[in-house]
Order: structure tokens, then C-alpha cells, then sequence
């Protein structure tokens, strides 16, 4: 009698696992306790995989040898504690894909950057004609690449959730690109938590292997000289500091791998100095992979990042609109605000997650000309840049938002959405918020070009 898994989720990750499981021989049976999605349903039903939605009926799940849960069920769900009390061991996803990977991983994690620097290492790869997959936080689940398809190097975005559940998980390298409050909640508002989730990036990992993370993040720094770090450490900086394996010098990245290589910014399609950083980080892991440096050069012309992300939508009038929808987190503004010198019409606001604003303060001061506040509740962020932000005007239309813009700003300006806060409140997520602004936009340049 094959051994049984249940699997907790149906989604991309949960239906991955169990399209997995199937195929290893496993009996499988996958429980959600929401809705399932016609399309994963198609594709349990095409495979003869038993499945149920909207109920997690214990009987079924309490006789299981092994649980792949979804990353998105936290620990203190009901059903994880009595899975737990039964003694069954409970796994994620990409614990359970990764042991049956022959390939290798590149996995990269921290609160920012996770998914242009996970795009950028698969692009590098890719393009220098790897036989490559993109998985995990993005793309399709590791699961399901595992299931149909051999690859010689696997690229993963992991979030924290999904570290959660590791065990054995063993990158061949792993990038670690900074660590900021986020998701506290998940982890009982307690910071160090939240550090422990991120650093099990590293916990199965030996000296052969490679560890690459940002050496200016304070947390990082501090909680590497607590531990014992066994694989090789290549640190990512952006102070001048020739003791550091990739580092920039104020005006090159510079690089001290096999053979000492320096790049401009301007080699690269990204901006700011976040993007360094990524890219430092990227360009590292894909040269630890064995990629020669004039593919990397050739591939980073060509990288375009993902939508939402410093996204440059129209020039009108003079002005750049730029989409940073996915700017969550008072942190990514930070990032986006370093990345113009032009003044900037500031666009913010949604669901504040407990934003301390005092942190870019300083730098909206001498940057924004106006502060736009999209959102249904804006008196913090009126509180907090009123005597900051000479205009302040608000509104929850994103149509009537971009004529304000445009109104507001002069030529040569940069009209920046970093709203700071999720979009719940308006929209159905970030990539909505920023369909929604980059629409918008492309109407307000039709209409004035007509």
C-alpha cells in the first residue's frame, strides 16, 4: 500500500505538490478549506487525484504519513495543531519538491528585491543558454517544475512563509538581500522570529556551497556574528570597501570573484541604488554558477524587470509617470525616493501596515514637490507631511489622479506611485493598483496628444 500525503492548499503551490506526489507514487488527497480554482481543479481531476474545497475534513487528513501544507497556512491554524498532535509531519512545498531535484538551486529571500534580483538571476542564466527553471513566490510552483520538466538549475524566489516549512532544504546558493519589519504578525510581532524564518535559508547548507547577502543591513550583520555560518560568504555592499567581494565604489560596481571585473550602472536596465544591490547580488550567484562574464554583460541589456517595480509607463508634457504599485512598505520607498534627483510628485496611500514615516521624511523634504494621497483614510499621511510637502491633495480615483499629476507637476518632474501601503482598500491587490495607474496614464497621454 502506497503511503498517503495530504496535501493542505489548492492552489498553484498545493496542486504543484500534489501533481508531484502523484507521480511519485504517493496516495494523495488534497484538502482546501476555501474554494479551488477551475483550473487546478482540471488539472487534479486530469491526474485522478482525489481532492476536496470549502471543508478540511479531519478524518480524511489525521491518517496521512506526511502533510504538505501551503505556505499561506500559518502554524497556529487549527488543523496544523492537530495535525501536529497526531505526530505527522507537516512540510511546504518546496521542502517536499526540492528532494526530488537532481539539479541546482539558486534561492533568493529578504523583505525587498526578492523578485526583480529572482528575475535577473534567471535572465542571466537563460539568456547565457542554461537549461533553467523560475519558480517558487514566482512563476509556476517548484513542484510542478519538478513534476514535468528535468532542469539542470532551478531559480527560486522564497518568502518567509515558505522557509517556514523547510527542513532539508539545501540551495547551492543563497541570497539573502536584507531584513526588515514585515508580516509580523505572522510571527507573533515578535522581530526575531521573523530573522530565525529567513535565516533557515542557510540551515542545511555546507561550506561547499555559497551564501551571498547584503552586508549594510544592520539586522543581517548582527545576526551573522551571533551564528555559525558554514558556506562560503560573499558579501554585497555599497560602501567603498575593497575587502568586500562586490561592492560599489561610487562609480562601479566592482567585483573580486575568480577574476576582478567592474560594471557600470549604465551597463544594466536597472535604477536606483536598491538595484545595485540586486544586481550585485545576481550578477554574484550567476558568475558562482558558472556563467562567462560577456554573457552576463550581453544579458544584462536585455533584462526587463517586472511590472509595478520603478515601472517608467509615459513621458507627458515633460513629466515621467513611474509605477511602484508594489511598494508596500515605507522601506521599497525609501528605495524608489534614492532613485530620482528630479523633483517628484509623490503618489501614497492604501492600508497602512504601521508605517513610520519619519524614516523618508528628510528625503520627500527635499524631493517632493507634492504628495497625492490615494486611499480612503490619509490623516497619517496628512499628519505626517503636512509642515513636509508644500501641496497635499487626495482623492480615490485613479483617473482623477493622474489630471491632478499632471496639473501639479512641471516639466522635467517624475509623478511616482510608492504608495508605502497595501491596496486593499481600493483595489483587489498591487498589480490592480498599478494596472489601474498605468491605464490610466496611457488615457491621459492619448488625450492630450489628440
Amino acid at each position: 500500500m502506497s503511503e498517503r500525503i495530504v496535501i493542505l492548499g489548492g492552489g498553484e503551490s498545493g496542486t504543484g505538490a500534489a501533481l508531484l506526489a502523484k507521480q511519485k507514487g504517493y496516495d494523495v488527497f488534497v484538502s482546501d478549506q476555501g474554494p479551488i480554482k477551475e483550473k487546478y481543479k482540471t488539472d487534479l481531476q486530469t491526474n485522478g487525484i482525489s481532492f476536496e474545497e470549502s471543508t478540511h475534513t479531519e478524518a480524511a487528513i489525521l491518517n496521512a504519513q506526511l502533510v504538505v501544507k501551503s505556505p499561506g497556512i500559518p502554524d497556529k491554524a487549527e488543523i496544523i495543531k492537530k495535525i501536529k498532535a497526531a505526530n505527522i509531519p507537516v512540510i511546504d512545498e518546496i521542502e517536499f519538491a526540492s528532494r526530488y531535484i537532481d539539479g541546482k538551486i539558486i534561492a533568493i529571500t529578504g523583505t525587498n528585491g526578492k523578485t526583480t534580483t529572482t528575475l535577473l538571476v534567471y535572465h542571466l542564466l537563460k539568456s547565457a543558454g542554461y537549461s533553467v527553471a523560475l519558480a517558487g513566490n514566482v512563476g509556476f510552483s517548484l513542484a510542478r517544475q519538478v513534476a514535468e520538466t528535468r532542469f539542470d538549475w532551478y531559480v527560486l524566489e522564497v518568502s518567509s512563509f515558505q522557509l517556514d516549512g523547510t527542513k532539508t532544504f539545501k540551495p547551492e546558493i543563497g541570497i539573502l538581500l536584507n531584513i526588515t519589519p514585515d508580516h509580523l504578525d505572522r510571527y507573533e510581532y515578535t522581530m526575531q522570529k521573523y530573522i530565525d524564518s529567513k535565516f533557515r535559508l542557510i540551515q542545511s547548507m555546507d561550506a561547499k556551497l555559497h551564501f551571498i547577502y547584503y552586508a549594510d543591513d544592520a539586522t543581517i550583520q548582527s545576526e551573522i556574528e551571533k551564528r555559525t555560518i558554514l558556506p562560503s560568504q560573499i558579501k554585497v555592499s555599497l560602501k567603498n570597501d575593497a575587502k568586500t567581494k562586490a561592492y560599489f565604489d561610487g562609480e562601479k560596481m566592482q567585483f573580486s570573484l575568480a577574476e576582478n571585473f567592474a560594471l557600470s550602472q549604465s551597463q544594466t536596465t536597472l535604477k536606483g541604488p536598491h538595484n545595485l544591490i540586486n544586481t550585485m547580488a545576481a550578477v554574484s550567484a550567476v558568475y558562482l554558477a558558472g556563467v562567462k562574464l560577456d554573457a552576463i554583460l550581453e544579458g544584462l541589456k536585455t533584462f526587463k524587470n517586472a511590472p509595478h517595480r520603478l515601472e517608467s509607463i509615459a513621458t507627458i508634457k515633460g513629466v515621467e509617470f513611474v509605477n511602484d504599485s508594489k511598494a508596500t512598505n515605507v522601506d521599497s520607498v525609501v528605495y524608489a525616493l534614492g532613485s530620482y534627483s528630479k523633483p517628484l510628485v509623490w503618489i501614497a496611500g492604501g492600508v497602512d501596515k504601521g508605517n513610520d514615516y519619519n524614516i523618508i521624511k528628510e528625503e520627500v523634504r527635499k524631493k517632493a514637490r507634492a504628495l497625492i494621497c490615494l486611499g480612503k483614510e490619509n490623516d497619517k499621511l496628512k499628519k505626517a507631511f503636512g509642515d513636509v510637502v508644500p501641496t497635499i491633495k487626495e482623492t480615490q480615483s485613479v483617473t482623477e489622479l493622474v489630471h491632478i499629476a499632471l496639473e501639479v507637476a512641471q516639466a522635467g518632474d517624475v509623478v511616482l506611485l510608492s504608495p508605502a501601503c497595501a491596496s486593499f482598500d481600493l483595489f483587489k491587490n498591487y498589480e490592480d493598483r498599478g494596472d489601474q495607474f498605468r491605464k490610466a496614464v496611457l488615457d491621459l497621454k492619448k488625450e492630450v496628444e489628440a
